[in-house]
C-alpha cells in the first residue's frame, strides 16, 4: 500500500474551561449525576446511564467514518426501470455520513475530529475544504493515492425527498489491518465516538474496542450498508441509532406504528444494546433505554423542506454534541431536533449543517412562543 499523506491539524481556539460532569454507571445508576455546564439554556440533572466515563465538555467529539463527494441531480420523480429522464439541475457537494456528522459537530462549536480516508483527487480536496470550513480538525484524515474518493449519486426530488446510491472508494478500501496508533489515541481521548456503516465493519469494531477500553461511549448510526450489523459490534455500542426503515430491515419486523417500533427495539436490546435512538422522520424521534419508558421528541417543523439529505446525520451528531456537553436526555433530543429542522431547509448535506447560534435561536424562539401561550 502506498504511503498516505496527513492533512495538517486545523487550528482553533481552545474551548472554555467548563465544569466536569460524570455519566452514571450501568451497574450503579445512583453513583453520580450529571453536572451540567453553565449556559444560556437551562439544564437539569439527567437520569441517563452509561459506561463509567469522565464526560467532560472539554473532550472532543470524534467521528470515524466515510467521506463522499455527493453528485446531486434534481429530478421531478425517480426513473422507472429502463427509463431515462432529464435532471433539472446537477452539482457536486461534499458529503458522506462520517463527514456530515463531523461537520455538524464543528458547526455546533464543539471540538470535533474526523478520522477517515479520501483519495488524492479533486473530490478528496473538495471534502477537505468543506470540513476545514466547518471547523473540523483534520490531522487524522488520510489521503490514499491508491483509491478514489468515495462518492454518491443523490437523486433529489421536488418535495425534498431523496434516493441515494453510494460508491465506497477510499471509504471501503486501504484501511490498515491494525488501526494506526495516532488514530486510536484520538479515539481514546474523546468525549464520545460516532460511527456509521459506510466503512468496513472490522474498522468499526476495532475503533469501538479501543473506545470501550478507554471508557468512551460509542454511538453507532445504522445508516450505510444493508448487511446485518455484526453482534460483536453491537455489544460494543452504547447507543444504536437507526431510522424506522433501518430498524425494520435489521430486525425483520414491521415499524409502521410506535408499538411495532417498540417491539423491534426490544430485539435490538436482546443483542446487548441498552439504548436505542430511533429517528422517525416526520414523526420525530424516540430514545429507548432498556427497562425505562421511552423518551419521545416530536419534530420541530421547518418553514420549508428543500432537501432531507443529511438530516439524520445532523440529528445524530447534534445529539452527540449535547450529550458530551452534559445536557439531560430530553434536551439532547430537543437540541438534535432543532438542528435537523434547520438542516432540511438548505440543499446539500454539509452545506446544510446548522451553526450553533441558529440552533440556540430556534430553541429560544420556541420557548418564547410557549411562554406567550
Amino acid at each position: 500500500m502506498k504511503a498516505l499523506t496527513r492533512i495538517p491539524l486545523v487550528s482553533s481556539p481552545p474551548p472554555q474551561q467548563r465544569r466536569r460532569c460524570w455519566w452514571r454507571s450501568i451497574n450503579n445508576p445512583h453513583s453520580a449525576s450529571l453536572n451540567p455546564r453553565p449556559s444560556h439554556l437551562s439544564f437539569a440533572s439527567s437520569s441517563f446511564s452509561a459506561a463509567i466515563v469522565s464526560a467532560s465538555p472539554e473532550k472532543p467529539v470524534v467521528v470515524v467514518g466515510s467521506a463522499n463527494a455527493d453528485i446531486y441531480v434534481e429530478i421531478d420523480r425517480l426513473p422507472r426501470e429502463g427509463e431515462t429522464i432529464a435532471a433539472n439541475a446537477g452539482q457536486t457537494l461534499a458529503g458522506g455520513k462520517g463527514a456530515n456528522q463531523a461537520c455538524c459537530g464543528g458547526r455546533l462549536d464543539h471540538p470535533t475530529y474526523f478520522v477517515g480516508q479520501v483519495g488524492d483527487d479533486a473530490h478528496g480536496r473538495l471534502i477537505e475544504e468543506a470540513l476545514r470550513g466547518g471547523g473540523v480538525r483534520l490531522d487524522r484524515l488520510a489521503r490514499m493515492p491508491g483509491a478514489p474518493t468515495g462518492h454518491a449519486v443523490v437523486m433529489l426530488q421536488s418535495d425534498g425527498q431523496n434516493a441515494i446510491i453510494i460508491v465506497g472508494g477510499a471509504n471501503m478500501s486501504c484501511w490498515p489491518e491494525d488501526p494506526r496508533d495516532e488514530d486510536l489515541e484520538v479515539v481514546r481521548s474523546a468525549g464520545v465516538v460516532l460511527l456509521q456503516r459506510e466503512i468496513p465493519d472490522r474498522v468499526n469494531i476495532q475503533v469501538a474496542q479501543a473506545a470501550k477500553g478507554a471508557g468512551v461511549p460509542v454511538i453507532l448510526d445504522a445508516g450505510g450498508m444493508e448487511a446485518p450489523v455484526p453482534d460483536e459490534l453491537l455489544k460494543l455500542v452504547d447507543i444504536f441509532s437507526p431510522n424506522e426503515t433501518e430498524l425494520s430491515r435489521l430486525t425483520g419486523m414491521p415499524t409502521e406504528t410506535f408499538e411495532q417500533i417498540s417491539h423491534a427495539v426490544k430485539k435490538i436490546h436482546s443483542k446487548g444494546v441498552h439504548k436505542v435512538l430511533v429517528k422517525l422522520g416526520s414523526k420525530g424521534s424516540a430514545l429507548f433505554v432498556e427497562g425505562e419508558d421511552p423518551i419521545k421528541q416530536p419534530i420541530i417543523p421547518a418553514s420549508k423542506v428543500l432537501d432531507t439529505t443529511g438530516a439524520g446525520d445532523t440529528f445524530t451528531a447534534a445529539f452527540a454534541v449535547a450529550l458530551v456537553e452534559c445536557k439531560p436526555m430530553k434536551q439532547c433530543l430537543e437540541f438534535a431536533a432543532a438542528a435537523a429542522s434547520l438542516c432540511v431547509q438548505v440543499k446539500g448535506a454539509i452545506p446544510s449543517m446548522p451553526h450553533r447560534a441558529a440552533v440556540v435561536e430556534l430553541l429560544q424562539s420556541l420557548k418564547g412562543a410557549d411562554a406567550s401561550k
